[in-house]
């Protein structure tokens, strides 16, 4: 499996990309806003580009602001994969690249809706459009990674064919994650998460959220007395593996009180593959939903991955073994 380092620093000039140079052996640099866009670009063109990104793991990304080393970053970037342009850091990008400052192109939310990217709707905050946690929708992932190939062929057209077999093969790896997973949710089930990006984890499995613990940023956490009418007729309630400590211990509070069950996932990583990522949240979801998902991800060569989705349960048996060859 394409397995790269993700880097934090400054690239050395030798090995970047110029925008815009085209024939050359070197790699265009596709530098993202946060980890997890780094690991869709990575699993999908990780041979053909350099890819970095620029918020450390921990740090929270709505008060990161640019070092002067990271605007000389972007300025060497070919490609520059932001989450949609609402961190403050992106809208800072944004001034760069109308100012003439960045020469590479600064994908944005006009750049991926043109692919079918799409914000979900908060329905319990005003029914607002949810910026947070849009890479945790696979499909949502294949939008950016087709935005992604459509600039590179700009950036390095004599390279056209490789970026879009690169994609292709991504697309097909990510829907076949899908089409196992999807068919194992039957009937609408509901949920209450801890915050808005867990929307994303579990909407295209046919999960509707009613509630949120931290409806919004700007917006105090609920309490959990508060939110135990609605907890009573939820299927799960999810939150996130790294979240801050008072949330969480809501969450579990929340499930205690309610006796329903609970899925952590992961919101925001580093150095990890997206579609392994991908595949272990949405195993914890099933988990909850009533069944025992046991993953097993096998990986040979470069050339292969297999996962293998064994004995997986969602209360009743759908099936004794899914096995499913993606091919890169």
């Amino acid at each position: 499996m394409r397995a790269g380092v993700l880097v934090l620093v400054v690239l050395m000039v030798g090995a970047i990309f110029t925008p815009g140079a085209s024939g050359s052996d070197e790699k265009p640099l596709v530098v993202a806003t946060i980890g997890p866009l780094a690991s869709i670009i990575e699993e999908a063109f990780g041979n053909s580009v350099a890819v970095t990104y620029i918020i450390p793991p921990g740090v929270d990304p709505h008060e990161y602001q640019l070092s002067v080393g990271q605007v000389e970053l972007l300025r060497r970037a070919s490609v520059i994969v932001t989450t949609g342009g609402h961190l403050p850091l992106e809208r800072k990008i944004a001034e760069l690249e109308n100012e003439g400052t960045i020469k590479g192109k600064a994908l944005f939310l006009k750049d991926y809706e043109a692919e079918g990217f799409r914000y979900l709707p908060e329905t319990w905050y005003h029914g607002k459009d949810n910026p947070h946690g849009v890479w945790l929708d696979p499909y949502n992932a294949i939008s950016i990674a087709a935005a992604t190939e459509r600039a590179l062929e700009k950036a390095d057209p004599s390279r056209k064919e490789v970026y879009q077999r690169d994609f292709q093969m991504f697309k097909e790896r990510v829907i076949e994650v899908v089409k196992a997973y999807r068919a194992m949710v039957e009937g609408n089930k509901t949920a209450i998460i801890q915050m808005p990006p867990d929307e994303y984890a579990v909407y295209w499995l046919g999960v509707n959220v009613v509630a949120a613990i931290k409806p919004e940023e700007e917006a105090p956490a609920i309490g959990v007395d508060s939110l135990l009418p609605k907890a009573g007729g939820v299927d799960l309630i999810v939150y996130g593996k790294n979240s801050p400590g008072q949330l969480k211990k809501a969450a579990e509070e929340l499930s205690a009180k309610s006796g329903k069950p609970t899925a952590e996932i992961t919101v925001f990583w580093a150095n990890e593959t997206y579609t392994d990522v991908l595949i272990e949240n949405t195993a914890a979801v099933l988990k909850a939903l009533g069944g025992r998902p046991q993953v097993k991800l096998v990986h040979s060569n470069g050339n292969l991955t297999e996962y293998v989705v064994l004995s997986l349960l969602v209360g009743v048996m759908l099936g004794t073994a899914i096995g499913v060859i993606l091919k890169k």
